[in-house]
């Protein structure tokens, strides 16, 4: 037992008093002549020692009363846990504040993070002067710093917001740990301010360590009830486009998968869809609980350059996930770059693409002369041979950059130099040769084709027609298709005759046989040339990948085709932030980390667009089940936290139960209780004593 204010023990001085006023107040008995004198002194010494023992007994109780009495102003504290001279002992607390987008929910009392944001004020009243608190958000854990001026920490709390960023409470308990963990003081808090959505405890059990073993057990750790009722949630988990082959004037299709995240049904919610900030379309949803839909969406496309596109649901309780974001880039006019062995093989191409055409920049360079030539400045790089290529490291600096390449061999490509330019690409490299060139006696033919591939789907104005008449392949290199890439056309043997394969932000189209007529009749087919030019628009878009950054995530924009030493970014609410390219490590690939938004951002130099991505919410936010207390604590013992973990409610004097779980529970109550029992004991006592005395 310890007391919060022990200078008032002082007071125990006064329990002299009593002892000072019996000395003083003794009686001496008068001497009484009477004839049973024996009989009388015998009655005399019983009737004596029965008063004396009453005074005694009364100097005792007196003595107590004034004993419990300055010790109830004393406050005395029964501890459960021994933190030393804990009133005088200094405190370093971490308050971590859930400013995630679950905390947006309203409820009778306003939204969870102002009910939060407001307790987090009032925690400030339980620290004295000296005492270090640091503020922890979800959206700047990294940033948290122990600060001793309460006034500022306020100021922190006041200008926290709702962000779109999601992150752990595993990652904030790691922050909070590392901070106490460097803490001289004695007292160690952490007030965990959160909805504790169970998803969000951690991504996986695999991140969880052993990280509780760096605080003491004297350690407390507070959280609070959750008074969450069921609301109705819906969200937009992806927005993914349903054909990637991009014109003016044709219709593209888009498909948004809609999840209801509560348990109830919700019907007739307006799902719309957007290009370039414009309604394009728009459909009815209804859903059960807990189930995911895809909506689709189709319209004609009528712009060129940078296209937004993204769909918006109905305003429900979480307003931050009814939103998904995606953006393609359609140039008006493609910049094509032909790189070739021998020009004559460019004939069959060239006639496919409808060389010259209005819609299509060329440039033709000999494979030769690579090293020389700026790729970034090009849409799409097409490659017929491979036998004069000598530069190779920028072919795949190209693709992962998100360049895109049409391959093909030419007449004069061997297995040793068509190996060479898969093996630059990063593609699947062939094994053989198969066939002879110019020798129309043995041929091979397709086995299988993708329909559903953008290249071959809707390649027949025919609705019924669904094969493709193969030509006859003389020659060709036999190619089995790594796990980067897969087969588009299959020959009879099982290898490939076109492929895709996705590095980075950039793909490959691979074709393993010439366009030439002495190594097939493929150039003869009346899909050749469809073909050729839905490869070329397949790879003349450059996508977002899915829009798979989420807020919060890492970016990486390629800057190399920068006219300035100034990039800007502008952020989706139209925010524009400057650097400079000579203070970045990378002067080719510019990593950006400010995606706190939702929506597309662009990279500028002199306002020329290098680049651009879509950053969306991350679903798993969106997800409002919550731990219970025991959940939570199982995920205290996964790292190991062996402290103090106590529960408080909102509807109750939080701060003082906080009080006595730092300094342990107050006895004042029970030791008045004490002092007027003893006080009525004194006075039945002393009742009896004085008629005694007249007797």
């Amino acid at each position: 037992m310890t007391f919060l204010n022990p200078a008032l023990l002082l007071g125990l001085l006064a329990a002299a008093i009593p002892i000072v006023l019996h000395f003083l107040n003794l009686r001496k008995l008068r001497t009484i002549d009477f004839s049973t004198l024996a009989f009388l002194k015998e009655l005399q010494k019983t009737k004596i020692r029965r008063i004396k023992l009453k005074q005694w007994l009364l100097l005792l109780l007196r003595v107590l009363i004034i004993v419990f009495l300055v010790m109830a102003f004393a406050r005395p504290t029964l501890k459960t846990i021994f933190i030393g001279e804990s009133s005088a002992a200094k405190t370093t607390a971490v308050i971590i504040l859930d400013n995630t987008f679950s905390m947006s929910v309203v409820g009778e009392k306003g939204s969870r993070l102002n009910n939060f944001k407001q307790i987090a004020k009032n925690l400030l009243n339980n620290f004295q002067p000296g005492d270090e608190i640091a503020l922890l958000t979800f959206s700047s854990i990294s940033q948290a710093v122990p600060s001793s001026n309460l006034a500022q920490v306020k100021k922190e709390i006041d200008e926290t917001e709702i962000s779109n960023i999601s992150r752990t409470i595993n990652e904030a308990m790691i922050k909070a740990v590392q901070i106490l963990f460097a803490s001289k003081n004695f007292n160690k808090e952490i007030y965990l301010l959160s909805d504790l959505q169970k998803n969000r405890l951690a991504n996986s059990a695999s991140e969880l360590s052993q990280i509780g073993k760096n605080l003491t057990p004297d350690t407390r750790l507070y959280i609070w009830e959750s008074n969450a009722s069921d609301v109705t949630n819906l969200g937009i988990e992806e927005l993914k486009p349903n054909n990637q082959i991009y014109e003016p004037g044709k219709e593209v299709g888009f498909s948004a998968l809609v999840k209801n995240y509560s348990n109830v049904s919700v019907n007739e919610n307006v799902v719309s869809f957007f290009v370039n900030g414009k309604r394009s379309a728009q459909k009815n949803i209804s859903l059960a609980g807990g189930e995911l839909k895809e909506v689709s969406f189709e319209t004609t496309l009528q712009d060129t350059g940078l296209v937004e596109f993204y769909a918006e649901l109905e305003d429900d309780a979480v307003l931050y996930d009814n939103k998904r974001f995606f953006s393609i880039f359609i140039p008006s006019k493609l910049s094509l770059l032909i790189l070739y062995d021998k020009a004559e093989d460019l004939k069959f191409v060239k006639l496919a693409l409808g060389i010259p055409n209005s819609r299509v920049n060329l440039n033709e360079m000999k494979l030769e002369q690579l090293a020389s030539a700026n790729l970034n400045k090009h849409d799409v790089l097409l490659l017929v041979g491979s036998e004069s290529l000598r530069e190779k490291k920028s072919l795949s600096d190209y693709i992962s950059g998100g360049g895109n390449i049409i391959a093909m061999p030419g007449s004069q490509s061997t297995l040793t130099g068509f190996q060479n330019l898969c093996k630059s690409m990063q593609v699947s490299v062939p094994s053989s040769v198969v066939g002879k060139a110019g020798s129309p006696d043995s041929f091979t033919q397709f086995s299988k084709t993708d329909f559903q591939h953008p290249l071959l789907k809707n390649i027949f104005e025919e609705k019924t027609k669904s094969q493709i008449e193969s030509p006859e392949i003389f020659y060709y290199f036999k190619n089995t298709i790594s796990s980067n890439g897969k087969n588009i056309i299959t020959l009879v043997d099982n290898s490939s005759f076109l492929s895709e394969h996705q590095l980075g932000k950039g793909k490959v189209l691979l074709f393993n046989s010439a366009p030439v007529l002495s190594w097939n009749t493929f150039p003869l087919k009346a899909f050749f040339a469809p073909l050729i030019t839905k490869s070329l628009l397949y790879c003349s878009v450059k996508s977002d990948n899915d829009s798979t950054i989420v807020c919060g995530e890492e970016a990486v924009a390629n800057i190399s085709n920068a006219p300035t030493q100034q990039v800007v970014v502008k952020s989706p609410s139209g925010v524009d932030e400057y650097f400079d390219i000579d203070s970045l490590t990378n002067k080719k690939y510019f990593q950006y980390k400010n995606t706190n938004e939702a929506g597309t951002y662009k990279i500028f130099s002199n306002n020329t667009l290098l680049d651009y991505f879509s950053v969306n919410h991350d679903w798993r936010e969106s997800v409002l089940e919550y731990s219970t207390e025991s959940e939570f604590a199982e995920y205290l013992s996964k790292i190991g936290y062996e402290g103090k973990l106590v529960t408080l409610s909102s509807d109750k004097d939080y701060l003082k139960e906080i009080y006595q779980s730092r300094f342990g529970t107050e006895l004042w109550k029970y030791f008045l209780i004490v002092v007027m029992m003893l006080a009525i004991a004194e006075s039945l006592l002393a009742r009896s004593t004085k008629k005694d005395l007249t007797l």
